[in-house]
């Protein structure tokens, strides 16, 4: 079923009458829109030309002989402001605008582009400074350049920030079914939300593709993405922009947001987003959820007729979060009486060349090993572009492989080593015989890998996502209250964070606290001019007795004196015992994605490894342990080869506290740090013994 009529873009995307205003680009995008077969209405419109690809030109808006679905606009960036004007007055569906120069290139685009948003009013706007949309399913294209692919019933949309690389997707030979490419440029009125809003009203999409720069709207992409999973329609994204370099570029190119590249990944994986870092894998993980439908697991048998090609996929298996469990015994058997015992029975499987070129053997050695309760089965497969009868033995393999499908039920997918050795005819034939063709070995079973994640995710979130807490909402002030260590960690313990006994008093008082705490004891200045204590020298440890203390107090002063600074206030807490594992917690508030909890390893190992992972706000304490496990250090607090443990679920319940309290003021938190939180051995939980947190007010 179409995009309904009814839709906010059903007449942008599915025109039935379209206005051309223009000269050489104009004419150059009828001529795709005849190229695809559109049957609706072509209006040229030009002051002075008398036709454009052979149709009769209209001279203004005003001439046109009714009002059109949609319009593509290849005029001066000036005179597109005066047609869009003139356009949403007549009450036209929505418009394409080709022309560059408005934001991407600077103040003076800024405004002419805030000029444009006000003459479209409700109309919507794809672009501007960019290519436009083809739709293959309604036969349809607002586009002046060539592009690939062919008219379809079904299959996948694409939503790129880039012309050139939309362009380039639809030339893929990939056997990759797309309904709709969709060229977006600046989103002046329009971004990827909005798209994948209409898109998933149009059930002849299986999936979404995306190239992003950025998101100028975080809160309505979670929304999409979040009723996509709902309906099960998969997202695949390209994010560039991980590096500085290539943020200016994004920023330059579409000035949109790129944002924290880590958060863009929290978002993705709290809302089942696969993230992809290349177009080869963009494309072979679409044609996977296009043409494979739901996987049930990653538990995976390959089969090669190389040892190089299945050493290859030994090391590719967990890399890419595969498993290749081993046969069954019955299997093992069976397999082992049909080889000489040269061959080693193993997955992943080289058949070897004792079958080679001999389809029955290799029906029968395919057959029984797929004939076991393996997810999917791989046959790697490379075939040679020379014109030889010898090729016929490849075709033997493809060939032995579909049979095997089809006696056991297994998903079968045929994959290439490398992507240009599998034909567009034999990824046909295979098709036919229900196997889908990967073009490269890596690729293909990435591919593979996000497929069955996200697969996995829809069967763990059949309630729905829990969608991050709204970012706009968060309350900005250039006046901000420092809660000093005693105050935030007082305030987190009140949310179930567990932090030392202690007190705080003057230098008179220090010494009869740390008495009725007990022995040993740790003293610091405490205070405003204090965040950095460690730089300042103020800080005490393991004070074993009154004198200690006392002798503390004064070298604590005498310290902050010498930087010109008074202590007022001291703290003084309980000594923590020896740490298995310390951890660093935050949150920190993001223009566009709201409350983000970071969690990392602390101590010598921040130094050491980059180990940390962010969730976005709210996360629930399953989500919370998940991302803890995750970390490097999680091996440490596990028990890391036999060494003592910690509580796991006493870390989880203390984050969630940190997480709790960042969501009560998250209208005006602007920092959160506990740091360190240390993870004591056994039993012995948790506690966090330094914290800051920083309001805006």
């Amino acid at each position: 079923m179409p995009i309904t009529e009814n839709a906010p873009l059903h007449r942008l995307l599915a025109p039935r009458s379209v206005a051309f205003f223009g000269g050489s680009i104009a004419e150059m995008s009828i001529r795709r829109s005849q190229d695809i077969g559109f049957t609706g209405e072509i209006w040229p419109v030009h002051p002075t030309r008398s036709e454009l690809a052979g149709i009769k030109c209209f001279q203004s808006v005003e001439d046109l002989p009714g009002v059109p679905d949609a319009a593509y606009i290849a005029i001066r960036r000036e005179l597109t402001i005066e047609t869009v004007r003139a356009l949403s007055a007549l009450g036209v569906g929505g418009v394409v605008c080709y022309a560059a120069g408005f934001s991407e290139s600077g103040p003076e685009g800024e405004i002419l582009q805030a000029e444009l948003i006000a003459a479209a009013g409700d109309m919507p706007i794809i672009g501007p400074n960019c290519f436009g949309m083809v739709n293959y399913v309604d036969q349809c294209a607002l586009w002046p350049y060539l592009f690939g692919g062919d008219s379809v019933e079904r299959g996948v949309a694409i939503i790129s920030q880039s012309g050139n690389i939309a362009m380039n997707l639809t030339m893929n030979d990939r056997s990759l079914n797309i309904t709709h490419i969709i060229a977006g440029g600046n989103q002046a009125t329009l971004g990827p939300a909005d798209y994948i809003e209409a898109l998933l009203d149009d059930d002849r999409v299986s999936a979404i593709g995306m190239y992003i720069e950025g998101f100028d709207d975080v809160d309505k992409f979670a929304a999409m993405a979040a009723r996509a999973a709902r309906k099960k329609i998969p997202i695949v994204v390209l994010k560039v922009g991980k590096t500085e370099a290539s943020a200016r570029q994004s920023n330059s190119h579409t000035s949109s947001l790129t944002g924290s590249d880590t958060l863009h990944d929290a978002l993705f994986d709290r809302l089942g987003v696969m993230r992809v870092n290349s177009l080869n894998r963009l494309l072979e993980t679409l044609k996977i959820l296009d043409l494979a439908g739901p996987l049930s697991g990653r538990n995976v048998m390959t089969l090669s007729c190389s040892g190089g090609e299945a050493a290859i996929i030994a090391d590719l298996v967990p890399e890419v979060g595969l498993e290749t469990k081993p046969f069954s015994s019955t299997q093992f058997a069976d397999l082992e009486a049909q080889f000489p015992p040269y061959v080693t029975v193993s997955n992943p499987f080289d058949y070897n060349t004792s079958v080679w070129g001999d389809q029955p053997a290799m029906e029968r050695c395919f057959t029984s090993s797929m004939n076991g309760d393996h997810d999917a089965a791989f046959l790697v497969y490379d075939e040679p572009y020379i014109d030889s009868p010898e090729v016929e033995e490849w075709t033997m393999a493809m060939d032995a492989f579909v049979v095997a499908h089809q006696k056991t039920g297994m998903p079968a997918f045929l994959t290439s080593s490398i992507s240009e050795l599998l034909p567009k005819a034999t990824r046909e034939r295979a098709l036919a015989g229900g196997v889908v063709p990967l073009q490269g070995l890596e690729d293909g079973m990435y591919a593979y890998a996000a497929a069955a994640r996200y697969y996995e995710f829809v069967e763990h979130h059949q309630e729905g996502v829990n969608l991050p807490r709204h970012a706009t909402h968060l309350h900005g002030s250039d006046q901000r209250v420092v809660m000093d260590e005693w105050a935030s960690k007082q305030a987190l313990a009140e949310f179930g964070l567990p932090v030392p006994a202690g007190g705080t008093g003057n230098e008179t008082e220090v010494a009869g606290i740390a008495e009725g705490l007990g022995y040993p004891v740790v003293v610091k200045a405490v205070g405003e001019k204090f965040l950095h204590k460690t730089d300042l020298g103020v800080v005490k440890l393991n004070l074993t007795d009154e004198s200690a203390v006392v002798n503390a107090v004064a070298e604590i002063a005498a310290s902050a004196s010498d930087k010109g600074v008074q202590v007022e206030q001291f703290l003084v807490e309980r000594m923590a015992d020896a740490p298995l594992a310390e951890l660093i917690v935050g949150v920190k508030r993001d223009e566009q994605f709201g409350p983000a909890l970071v969690i990392g390893s602390g101590g010598i190992l921040v130094e050491l490894i980059a180990d940390s992972v962010s969730l976005l706000l709210p996360a629930t304490e399953d989500d919370i342990r998940a991302a803890i496990e995750s970390l490097s250090v999680a091996r440490l607090i596990q028990g890391y080869r036999g060494s003592q443990s910690g509580d796991i679920h006493a870390l989880s319940k203390a984050i969630s506290a940190i997480a709790a309290y960042a969501l009560a003021h998250w209208d005006v938190i602007e920092e959160l740090d506990v740091n360190p939180l240390l993870v004591l051995p056994g039993q012995g939980g948790v506690i966090a013994v330094d914290a800051l947190i920083i309001h805006s007010v």
